[in-house]
């Protein structure tokens, strides 16, 4: 096993299993790499406390729910600095399913997720448009998600770089 402040390559197959299939349970990891479930879940507690794993979230179908329309949002600030206050309003609106600060022509990009285009159009003007901090935004309208998947981890024979 690697340091405690390091993942091995035991760590990275978790991860890859994990990665393509979050609901996988521990057992069938542990079967698959010839260790305890124990080991696995120790494993992934250290790499939860090394801000390696962010989350666990169940990917839906939006549209399914009625939510019809998925947009992106290039916003304009006044000034760079404004980023934190800005972001901080935003994730108060629960459309708002993405953000990003970006170089570029915006200064933050954002995903929305609405229920036609009355919601999305209320959501621009009655919330996003009103932060003063912002002077104007660019809507990009989805047409279709052709794919969406997590990074592939290529899995190395010796340890990775500490994560410190």
């Amino acid at each position: 096993m690697a340091k405690k402040d390091q993942i091995d390559r035991l760590d990275q197959q978790i991860l890859s299993f994990l990665m393509e299939d979050g609901k996988m349970p521990y057992t069938d990891i542990a079967k698959k790499l010839l260790i305890s479930s124990g080991t696995v879940h120790v494993r992934m507690k250290k790499m939860e406390d090394l801000g390696i794993i962010k989350s666990s979230n169940l990917k839906v179908h939006e549209q399914k729910l009625g939510y019809d329309i998925t947009a992106f949002l290039g916003i304009y600030l006044s000034k760079s600095s404004h980023y934190k206050s800005v972001a901080k309003q935003l994730e108060a609106i629960q459309e708002v399913v993405e953000l990003t600060y970006t170089t570029g022509t915006y200064s933050m990009f954002a995903k929305i997720v609405c229920k036609d285009t009355n919601h999305l159009r209320d959501v621009l003007h009655e919330k996003i448009q009103n932060i003063e901090e912002i002077t104007r935004t660019e809507t990009f309208i989805s047409l279709e998600e052709t794919f969406n998947r997590p990074i592939k981890i290529d899995i190395m024979d010796e340890e990775i770089e500490d994560f410190e």
